[in-house]
C-alpha cells in the first residue's frame, strides 16, 4: 500500500497491481492532492484512458506506464468477453487507439503503447494477458531505475554548487511537477534533490505554483513536505525576481517531449523561466528519461503538438474549504470560478524551450549538451536508428 509519508522510498509507487485482485490496477488520484490521498481502481482500458485524459495521473513516464497497464486490462476484458485469436487482438488494437488519443504532447504515451503492441505481436493467443502484465511490470521497474540514475547524475551538479557555497543551501527552482508523482518513483527533476538529501547536501527548493492546475503547489510541494525537504511555494511570475536578486543557484525542470536536437516541451511557463535564467546567468537544466526523447523530430516549435485543454482549468480553481489542520479534520474540496462569464480563456498546456536556452540535459546515461550531437553521444544506438 502506498503511503504519502514514504516519498520517494523503496516501496512508493504511483501505479501498482491490486495486491488481492490481479484484475485491478490502482493509482493515486492526483486531482485530490494535497488535501486528500485517495486510491482509484482501474478495471478496464476505458478507466485508464479516463485517468490519463482527466489527469488523475500525469507526467510523461506515468502516462506511458498507465497506458501499458491499461492494455493489460484490455486483454482481461477480451477474455471476459470470450474473444479469442484475431478478435482479441483487434480489440486490443482498438484499445490502443483509444489510449493514444487521450493526450498528444507526452511522447511516453506513444512509446508505452508501441512497446505493448510489440509484445502483443510476439505473444501467443493463450498468453496475451500474462505477457502484457509482465511487460507493464517491466516498464515500471525500468522507470524506477532510470529515475534513480538521473538523480545520481544530477546530484553531482548540486554537490558542486554546495562546494562553491561553502555548505550554504543550494537554491533550486523547479516548475510544475517532475517528481515521484510524475513517474513511478523518484521523479526526474526531483531525483537529484532526493539524493542530495540522502547525502546530506543542504538544499532549498523554490516551487512554482504552476497555473492553471497548480501541479507545483499541489503536487511538488506535497512531495517535498512529505520528504522533509526545505521548500517555498511561489507564484509563477516570481522566478525572475528571485534570479535577479541572487536567490536561485540552478533551475531544474522536467520535460514531456524532447527532440533529438534538444528542444524541450514542458508545462506552460517553462520557456519564460529559461529566458529569465539566461538573462541572469543561471544554469537551466532539464532532467529526462530517454523514453521522452522523440528521435523522429528535430524542430520542437514546428513538430511538437501542443495540447489545448479545457478553458475551465483557467477560469476555475479547486481548493479546500473549511476544516482544520490542512483538511485532516473535516473540510471539503470545492471548485470556484475566478473569471467573469463574459471573458473567454485559452489553455495552452505546454510550451517549447529551444535547445539554445538549455544548459544541459540530465539523462540516465549522463549529462549532455542540449544538441543532436550531445544526445547522439549518449544514445548512439537510437541516434543511428533515427538517422
Amino acid at each position: 500500500m502506498n503511503v504519502s509519508d514514504n516519498i520517494p522510498g523503496e516501496n512508493f509507487r504511483t501505479i501498482w497491481l491490486h495486491p488481492d485482485d490481479p484484475a485491478v490496477v490502482q493509482i493515486i488520484d492526483q486531482r485530490r492532492l494535497p488535501h486528500r490521498y485517495e486510491v482509484v481502481d482501474l478495471r478496464t482500458h476505458a478507466d485508464g484512458a479516463f485517468a490519463i485524459r482527466e489527469m488523475l495521473v500525469r507526467g510523461a513516464p506515468l502516462i506511458g506506464a498507465t497506458a501499458a497497464w491499461s492494455l493489460y486490462l484490455a486483454a482481461l476484458e477480451a477474455g471476459r468477453a470470450g474473444l479469442e485469436g484475431d478478435a482479441a487482438r483487434a480489440f486490443l488494437r482498438e484499445a490502443a487507439q483509444t489510449l493514444a488519443a487521450t493526450r498528444p504532447t507526452a511522447v511516453n504515451l506513444r512509446w508505452g503503447i508501441e512497446r505493448m503492441l510489440t509484445t502483443l505481436r510476439q505473444a501467443g493467443d493463450d498468453e496475451l494477458a500474462h505477457r502484457l502484465r509482465a511487460e507493464a511490470e517491466t516498464i515500471c521497474e525500468e522507470d524506477v531505475e532510470i529515475s534513480r540514475r538521473i538523480g545520481e547524475q544530477g546530484v553531482e551538479l548540486l554537490a558542486a554548487i554546495a562546494g562553491r557555497k561553502g555548505g550554504a543551501p543550494v537554491n533550486i527552482l523547479t516548475h510544475c511537477n517532475a517528481g515521484s508523482l510524475a513517474t513511478i518513483n523518484w521523479g526526474t527533476a526531483t531525483a537529484p534533490m532526493y539524493l542530495a538529501q540522502e547525502r546530506g547536501i543542504p538544499i532549498h527548493v523554490w516551487v512554482d505554483e504552476t497555473r492553471p492546475r497548480n501541479q507545483g503547489s499541489q503536487l511538488t510541494a506535497w512531495e517535498l513536505a512529505a520528504s522533509g525537504i526545505d521548500h517555498t511555494v511561489i507564484v509563477d511570475n516570481a522566478g525572475g525576481h528571485l534570479m535577479q536578486h541572487g536567490m536561485v543557484d540552478i533551475c531544474i525542470t522536467g520535460t514531456d517531449r524532447t527532440t533529438r536536437a534538444g528542444d524541450v516541451a514542458n508545462k506552460i511557463g517553462t520557456y519564460l523561466k529559461a529566458l529569465a535564467a539566461r538573462d541572469n546567468g543561471i544554469p537551466f537544466y532539464v532532467a529526462l528519461p530517454s523514453t521522452t526523447i522523440d528521435w523522429d523530430i528535430a524542430d520542437g516549435l514546428a513538430d511538437i503538438p501542443i495540447e489545448e485543454r479545457s478553458p475551465e482549468e483557467v477560469t476555475h480553481v479547486a481548493g479546500l474549504y473549511g476544516g482544520k489542520d490542512g483538511g485532516k479534520d473535516g473540510g471539503e474540496i470545492r471548485v470556484v470560478q475566478t473569471v467573469a462569464d463574459a471573458s473567454p480563456a485559452g489553455n495552452y498546456a505546454f510550451d517549447v524551450t529551444p535547445a539554445r536556452l538549455v544548459t544541459g540535459l540530465i539523462t540516465e546515461r549522463g549529462i549532455c549538451d542540449a544538441s543532436e550531437e550531445g544526445l547522439a553521444a549518449l544514445f548512439p544506438e537510437r541516434a543511428g536508428a533515427a538517422a
